[in-house]
């Protein structure tokens, strides 16, 4: 085809050399130099930064070593040295024995786990043991007088309201908070307010008839 210039194979090929470097030499090359920047990965030594102490007033980071920690729990300080990765309801069970909260989901579904942080529920599951220092932490086993049950536990009992026993204390906890703030609900109420709790057994409506039997007494007296 007239005024079209065709290059032969020859120099195309002189074309591509124009750049020095062919392409199995730059492969080559790669091979080459990855082999030695990973020799040097594996050999290089790394380098280790002490630690200094954080400026007055800022924040100082806890662990992985444990920690002292001292929570105020049922009207008692009580202390101990944990990590600070555990969990509330951890520390309540494995190291202060208060094994009343329940380890059922461990996933903050359930509401076993229940405990009181300045009067409103929370699962102990959820929050890390060092979150609740400075607040008061109510468990099942500070509901109750020395002298008788919670009118709440009073109620479970009377109305029958449980069968395994297992889900019972956070029930009791909840329900107990939910009275606090409201000493008058509605069935509708009692139901939302206890939303968050499984029961297994289905003693649903037993459960909620003691809570409303609480209110109906508190409301005579």
């Amino acid at each position: 085809m007239k005024g079209v210039l065709r290059s032969s194979p020859a120099a195309k090929r002189r074309t591509r050399r124009t750049s020095g470097v062919s392409r199995r030499e730059f492969l080559k090359g790669l091979g080459l130099g990855s082999g030695a920047l990973g020799a040097g990965l594996l050999t290089a030594a790394p380098s280790v930064t002490p630690r200094t102490p954080p400026p007055s007033g800022e924040v100082r980071p806890l662990g992985p070593e444990p920690v002292p920690i001292a929570l105020k729990i049922n009207g008692q300080t009580r202390s101990a040295r944990i990590e600070p990765r555990v969990t509330l309801l951890d520390l309540l069970r494995d190291r202060l024995d208060l094994t009343g909260a329940k380890k059922i989901c461990d996933r903050g579904e359930c509401g076993g786990c229940t405990v009181l942080l300045d009067g409103k529920p929370v699962y102990a599951c959820m929050m890390l043991a060092l979150d609740a220092r400075g607040r008061s932490i109510t468990t099942i086993e500070g509901i109750a007088s020395k002298a008788a049950l919670h009118p709440v536990q009073q109620a479970f009992v009377e109305k029958d309201a449980l069968q395994c026993g297992f889900c019972t204390p956070g029930f009791v906890v909840a329900s107990k908070a939910l009275l606090d703030e409201n000493p008058a609900p509605t069935l509708d109420q009692v139901r939302e307010g206890l939303a968050g709790h499984l029961c297994r057994c289905g003693t649903y409506t037993r459960i909620f008839e003691a809570v409303l039997s609480v209110s109906q007494r508190t409301r005579k007296a």
